[in-house]
């Protein structure tokens, strides 16, 4: 993205108004992050990364069960994680870790291991049910603390659940989950759907999966969907978005509350995968760097404004490997920090033509931040500001076209934004 500096005089009104910022209310919405590898491989120990986590202000973390990783032979007692079929040893240190660091989870099952689908790919759903339902309580008995669950991944696609119907998916996977988790843990909240934005090749769009999944009478307490933009270099999180298309992406965000609304009254939603490329290092796909930053501040204030949304989950924190992997991380795969970083500890939006909206979300922010604005000679404080419950704050003033902002708390300073 082509950056402009350009200089401003300050108007005596934009004084006036940084005296008194306006804090805007808080719902609950919860901030986390995803990242497997990461976690399980990534270079360092695991806790530093864990201490990572909590310098960054990660409230929920977004970890995967596979259940063909994790039960290679059939149990002989499917509902006790002590069978000796069951293999914990992986999962069970990051699981503790995040625990002892009061950091909530979101426990992710899928894969369907070859003995429970006829010898098959783990993307084929389970011949029964009760198999998946032996596991999901076997998990529920190994880590009774975690009160969220998701139940598989993207399954409106094919790669990740074949036959790709809303009723495979709600009788042989969500419903068995539901019943067996909340058996065991009290309390629980159990997400279904975990749609992608689209279904893609022989998938089906995630509006057709959640009604059809209301025909099979699905049982959540949360519906879960990943809505990346189908379009990272046309559509934000707050503009764009196809009108008409039977996808839901972070700019058509409503379509989904609206859906939810409608068939399953009660639920909650959990937006539990996100996130936009970078460019560098990918050319094709990814966004300029600083608007990789700036999409993490306009996502969360789309997520903090919508009913119903409670979790927004980033992925991921490190980039992968390989290029035709994802490159969403918010550093590098050299570790080297990018915008992305410091917008996810203190994320800031524009909002309106003369309002910002951001969060103190890292706990070394602390409760009080300067809105500084870059006057080409260096950096002046517009605005000060007192953050409310949840770290969230509002400032409204003149804001000029093209001049950069950002935010400062303490030793933090967060990604700059340019004024549109």
């Amino acid at each position: 993205m082509r950056r402009t500096f350009l200089l401003f005089p300050v108007l005596a009104i934009l004084l006036t108004l940084a005296a008194a910022p306006r804090a805007s209310a808080a719902p609950n919405v919860r901030f986390g992050l995803t990242d497997d590898a990461w976690l399980l491989n990534g270079p360092g120990t695991l806790d530093s990364k864990l201490a990572r986590l909590d310098t960054l202000g990660v409230r929920v973390v977004r970890f995967t069960l596979r259940w063909d990783q994790i039960a290679r032979t059939r149990p002989t007692s499917p509902d006790d994680p002590a069978d000796p079929s069951y293999d914990w040893t992986a999962t069970d240190p990051v699981l503790d870790g995040l625990h002892q660091h009061s950091i909530d989870v979101v426990l992710q099952l899928v894969g369907t291991p070859a003995w429970a689908n006829g010898r098959k790919p783990m993307n084929v759903a389970p011949t029964s049910g009760a198999t998946f339902a032996g596991f999901a309580s076997a998990a529920a008995h190994q880590y009774p603390w975690v009160r969220r669950w998701l139940i598989w991944n993207e399954p409106n696609q094919a790669r990740w659940l074949r036959p790709t119907t809303a009723r495979i998916y709600t009788t042989k996977l969500l419903n068995p989950a539901y019943t067996a988790i909340h058996a065991v843990i009290s309390g629980a909240q159990v997400a279904g759907g975990g749609t992608a934005p689209r279904g893609s090749t022989g998938g089906v769009s995630p509006i057709a999966w959640l009604t059809g999944m209301r025909a099979a009478h699905a049982r959540l307490d949360a519906y879960a969907h990943n809505p990346y933009p189908l379009d990272p270099k046309r559509e934000t999180p707050l503009t764009g978005g196809c009108g008409h298309c039977e996808t839901v992406t972070m700019a058509t965000l409503g379509r989904l509350v609206t859906l939810v609304a409608r068939n399953f009254p009660p639920a909650r939603i959990w937006l539990t995968e996100y996130g936009y490329q970078s460019n560098p290092p990918d050319r094709l796909l990814g966004v300029p760097l600083a608007l990789q930053a700036r999409y993490i501040g306009e996502g969360a204030y789309a997520a903090y404004r919508a009913p119903r949304v409670d979790l927004l989950i980033h992925f991921l924190y490190r980039d992968e490997p390989s290029l035709a992997r994802f490159q969403s991380g918010l550093v590098f795969l050299s570790n080297r920090m990018k915008p992305a970083y410091s917008a996810f500890e203190m994320p800031l939006a524009q909002i309106s033509s003369t309002t910002l909206w951001g969060q103190l979300r890292a706990p070394g922010s602390g409760s009080t931040a300067r809105i500084e604005r870059n006057d080409g000679a260096g950096w002046r404080t517009l605005a000060t500001v007192q953050a409310g419950a949840g770290g969230y704050f509002r400032w409204s003033g003149k804001l000029v076209r093209g001049t950069q902002v950002r935010v400062r708390a303490g030793s933090l300073v967060g990604a700059p934004i340019t004024i549109r």
